[in-house]
């Protein structure tokens, strides 16, 4: 069996994150590609897919959220993604369970105890019906029929319950928070039903294509569903099996190449929550412990970051017109012109029309 090092799978993810050199794809193919991308706070898949294309505009993704091609919504490891709407039909029935499990937590299990939940989801697909609401105006209409209970809770059960959507104004280029999110009925706003039955294989196969190779800790992390085991071995006889420098069983689709270990790549700014960041258990193909320790108080993967020769080097920040960008290891005199030419790139895109600048700590 095969064994692959760190850098060829450092720069097979790249690769297969579009992250070697910008490509000419259409925006809603990109999203396809990868899945579903990240997209907690409404700016950072801007910034993920201008890291990918060759040429991407604002305006390009907004009109997909407001065509209905794209939607945003919860979904992978329970978090805001966007997905093409033809992907959230069977992505959000696969992965329903780990989105249902939140219902678990404390601070709902007290807010819903003694509740019924079919219920609760039944009045919340009724007051949705043909409509999108804000988030505050279905909690109150939830708590004229159960009241008693915290409204936002309210909204909020009901949405892991039911696949809903959000408006595409909450993605807007411009909003660095979610604030006064409008949600609406997925089936309704995509004018098609939802998968009956999660899709367990294809889930695998597009990660795969995407993130590969893979183990299975790695796909079960990145999706957030558990007991995925059983669903590779029987897919064992289809897929490419190697072996990491610890003897880790890796999946691989048989017709996707591998990268050549010794591959020039160039730096990247990457968003906050960026799929190749969050895309495997083991993240030492892309950000070593030591450096996900740093931020280990912020979430791994929860800053911005950016890549010197495939690996994050540090982190980077808006402020105001500034791109302010701080090592964690020392940066050549070439790295460090090329990180500062890709940051004045990265300005101009973020804020088209200020005058900013880039600063590199000291």
């Amino acid at each position: 069996m095969t064994e692959l090092s760190l850098r060829e799978l450092n720069r097979t993810l790249l690769m297969r994150q579009l992250l070697v050199q910008r490509v000419s794809m259409a925006p809603l193919e990109l999203v396809q590609h990868l899945v579903a991308v990240q997209g907690q706070e409404p700016n950072w898949p801007y910034v993920g897919l201008w890291a990918r294309l060759a040429e991407f505009r604002h305006d390009e993704l907004e009109k997909l959220l407001r065509e209905r091609k794209l939607v945003r919504s919860g979904m992978i490891r329970r978090t805001v993604h966007l997905a093409a709407a033809e992907d959230f039909r069977w992505l959000r029935p696969t992965v329903q369970p780990v989105v249902s499990a939140a219902l678990q937590a404390a601070y709902f299990r007290d807010e819903l105890d003694g509740l019924d939940h079919h219920a609760l989801a039944a009045a919340g697909r009724e007051l949705l019906a043909g409509r999108t609401l804000t988030r505050s105006e279905l909690g109150l209409l939830l708590a004229e029929r159960f009241p008693g209970r915290h409204t936002r809770r309210l909204a909020e059960a009901v949405e892991l319950m039911v696949p809903l959507v959000h408006g595409p104004d909450t993605g807007a280029w411009g909003r660095w928070r979610n604030r006064s999110v409008t949600i609406g009925l997925a089936e309704e706003w995509m004018g098609a039903p939802m998968s009956a039955q999660p899709q367990r294989e294809t889930l695998i196969l597009r990660y795969l294509a995407g993130f590969g190779p893979a183990s299975v800790a790695d796909i079960q992390a990145w999706a957030g569903i558990t007991r995925l085991a059983g669903v590779v071995d029987g897919m064992r006889a289809n897929l490419r099996v190697f072996r990491d420098e610890q003897g880790r069983e890796l999946f691989d689709l048989p017709d996707v190449p591998l990268a050549d270990p010794n591959l020039p790549v160039p730096v990247r700014f990457l968003p906050a929550f960026d799929n190749s960041l969050l895309g495997h258990r083991d993240r030492r193909r892309i950000i070593s412990d030591e450096d996900r320790g740093r931020i280990a108080k912020e979430a791994s993967g929860g800053v911005p970051m950016y890549l010197v020769d495939g690996f994050v080097h540090g982190r980077w920040a808006l402020e105001d017109a500034t791109v302010r960008i701080t090592p964690w290891h020392p940066l050549s005199l070439d790295d460090e012109h090329a990180v500062r030419v890709e940051a004045e790139h990265l300005l101009t895109f973020v804020v088209p029309e200020a005058t900013g600048k880039v600063v590199i700590d000291a």
